[in-house]
């Protein structure tokens, strides 16, 4: 390791801050745009939107979410064959900032929203999984440190996605939408500056060359895979565009079908590499009921920008206590949990070393409280029925309930991703844990065009109940996949 990155930033590696700063801007302007998103293609023309039916929207949203995390395979194999982990952070910071600038420009109309989702998607392809993954090469396998360091690093995340929506949400919805959605571009050009600026003093050589690269052999025969695959989606999509054949409700039944099943194939080309040695595969066997684990978990965190976001603009008293607030507000609740209780957390495991709990349990106590933060937003119908306009706490508890949970799930399987990841499947194992949240969200594709005020209790009461079912597995089987592990 480069002894610029042996110097220390609050008794961590220095390169933490770079990968602190770099990702806080880049969760700010994510978060900001996802916070006014949903609102600009429901409201009406009129009101600044794009007046798209709230099933339609709604569905956008979590098909949008899944390619985000889908789109880290691009990211991990460029990482790991070709660019190395530095270049690719950069190239996926700059396509993001472009991204935002389109929505930006007050130009209205689906292609518009379509180019600016595209360009954000595969930014953060390139980008997300990366960072992360750099994260974790900060430390040692065996350092005690990584899973307090991954808390920090979460922390950087949650305060961006805390402060966007303040700041972007209420340009959006008091100003206006395009005035919101440039703000996130801007946010995103403070990070690409932060991150050049700071990456070669505090982390050195890290990040720079690729750990499995290409062979001339296997680079040649990937560009010419490329370029008939981009030829073929070309044609092909040329020809569904100008037939109309492809609708929107296809598009997302065919991303929700690719976000199950590219997992599976992601699982089974890695197990079956002869670059895996034995112990590696037993780690991939044991990885497998966290993925699934982690497909519920985030199948709910997510539905906090999409059902519970239509929940609070359409369904919640915005007057309280003498404020007005706005709906895009509540989008912070979470960040902000995640800021006031992750550094508990970092303590807490850095306290207990060797004595914390499993990772495994530490997954089913994420799911437990997930599925309650669910089954507390039935209450609301239950008492008052979905006529009426609900008090926003309870919103704010589902939100602290469903934070605590992701402080048990997310930084802890961003450090066990990078334990359990084969040595030359690094950065591609990391953009496999983020397709947990694409198929999560694939997942929520489907089901979010089913609430409806008429089937609200039920929503949340099923989907709490079947978040506690996978809960009690994971508990059950814990000790079984604890040895699988070899750690």
């Amino acid at each position: 390791m480069n002894k610029t990155a042996n110097k220390k930033f609050v008794g961590h590696p220095r390169g933490l801050f770079t990968l602190f700063f770099t990702e806080f801007w880049e969760r700010f302007s994510y978060y900001g745009m996802r916070a006014i998103l949903l609102f600009y293609m429901y409201y009406e023309i009129s009101d600044g939107g794009l007046g798209l039916d709230i099933a339609t929207a709604t569905s956008i949203m979590a098909i949008y979410g899944s390619l985000i995390y889908m789109s880290g395979i691009l990211g991990g194999w460029i990482a790991d064959r070709i660019l190395g982990p530095s270049k690719t952070i950069f190239y996926g910071g700059t396509l993001i900032m472009l991204g935002h600038t389109v929505l930006a420009i007050p130009v209205y109309g689906l292609t518009t929203l379509f180019v600016s989702l595209a360009l954000i998607v595969t930014g953060t392809g390139l980008l997300k999984p990366t960072v992360s993954a750099v994260v974790g090469d900060l430390y040692s396998k065996e350092d005690y440190l990584r899973d307090s360091g991954f808390n920090i690093f979460y922390t950087g995340i949650n305060l961006g996605a805390l402060s966007a929506p303040l700041i972007v949400g209420t340009l959006g919805q008091q100003y206006n939408f395009h005035l919101g959605f440039s703000v996130a571009a801007v946010g995103m050009l403070i990070g690409l500056v932060t991150y050049v600026l700071t990456k070669r003093k505090f982390m050195g050589s890290i990040g720079d060359t690729a750990p499995n690269p290409l062979t001339p052999k296997e680079k040649k025969r990937s560009y010419r895979i490329l370029g008939i695959s981009i030829t073929a989606i070309l044609i092909i999509g040329g020809i569904v565009i100008t037939t109309g054949s492809l609708t929107i409700g296809g598009f997302t039944i065919l991303v929700s079908t690719l976000a199950i099943i590219i997992p599976i194939i992601y699982f089974t080309v890695m197990y079956r590499s002869p670059k895996t040695n034995k112990k590696e595969k037993s780690n991939l066997i044991a990885y497998i009921p966290l993925f699934i684990a982690a497909v519920v978990f985030f199948g709910i965190l997510e539905q906090g920008s999409i059902i519970l976001a239509q929940f609070a603009d359409q369904r919640t008293n915005l007057q309280f206590s003498g404020f007005n607030l706005q709906s895009s507000w509540f989008q912070s609740l979470g960040a902000l949990f995640i800021v006031i209780f992750a550094p508990i957390f970092a303590w807490m495991w850095l306290k207990l070393r060797n004595n914390q709990p499993s990772t495994m349990r530490k997954f089913s106590i994420g799911l437990f409280l997930a599925g309650f933060s669910f089954l507390v937003m039935m209450l609301p119908g239950l008492i008052g029925g979905t006529e009426m306009l609900a008090s926003p706490l309870w919103l704010v508890f589902s939100f602290l309930l469903v934070s605590l949970g992701e402080l048990f799930i997310s930084p802890i399987g961003l450090s066990a991703t990078t334990k359990l990841a084969p040595a030359a499947f690094a950065s591609q194992t990391m953009s496999l844990w983020f397709l947990a949240n694409a198929a999560g969200q694939g997942i929520n594709a489907q089901i979010v065009r089913l609430f409806r005020p008429e089937t609200e209790v039920i929503y949340f009461g099923t989907i709490g109940v079947i978040s506690l079912i996978f809960g009690v597995i994971i508990l059950l089987i814990a000790p079984m996949i604890q040895r699988k592990m070899n750690d």
